[in-house]
């Protein structure tokens, strides 16, 4: 079942990009559900911070984490933004990025995006992430699935 508006719901048939309005949702400050695989194939997901930036999702971690250690072993990771009845999930392989001054300058607009407040973001900037080995992940767009749009 695809909700109150059966008529609306396309989770089932993927599409190779966003639509307007998805991108639009995708673009609002909202929460990411990052899933990757376990060694054990149990799934593991996180709550995290997310970018659309061109045709890629970018989300960044703090090196050490357990969804860097199952991405470097398999590079398949899905993405699930939701809002009630209505979400948007996207599949595919990303692209691991160790350079720090690239997942620094993520981290950095992860947090603008976010707490919104220069001043939070430069704190946050200076008593964490600038002292953690960062890595950032990059979705391309090429498997949608979403409800309620």
């Amino acid at each position: 079942m695809c909700g109150p508006q059966r008529a609306t719901c396309s989770a089932r048939v993927p599409r190779s990009e966003l639509t307007p309005v998805q991108r639009r949702f995708l673009e609002e400050k909202r929460f990411a559900v990052v899933g990757s695989r376990n060694p054990d194939g149990s799934p593991h997901l996180a709550v995290m911070w997310y970018l659309v930036e061109d045709d890629e999702i970018v989300v960044n971690s703090a090196d050490g984490r357990i969804k860097d250690r199952n991405l470097a072993a398999d590079p398949r990771m899905s993405v699930m933004v939701a809002d009630g009845y209505r979400f948007v999930r996207l599949d595919g392989r990303v692209t691991i990025d160790h350079d720090q001054s690239r997942a620094h300058e993520d981290i950095r607009r992860l947090a603008t995006r976010y707490y919104g407040d220069e001043r939070k973001v430069e704190e946050a900037m200076r008593n964490n992430f600038s002292k953690q080995h960062r890595i950032s992940y990059r979705l391309p767009i090429h498997r949608v699935y979403a409800q309620g749009f």
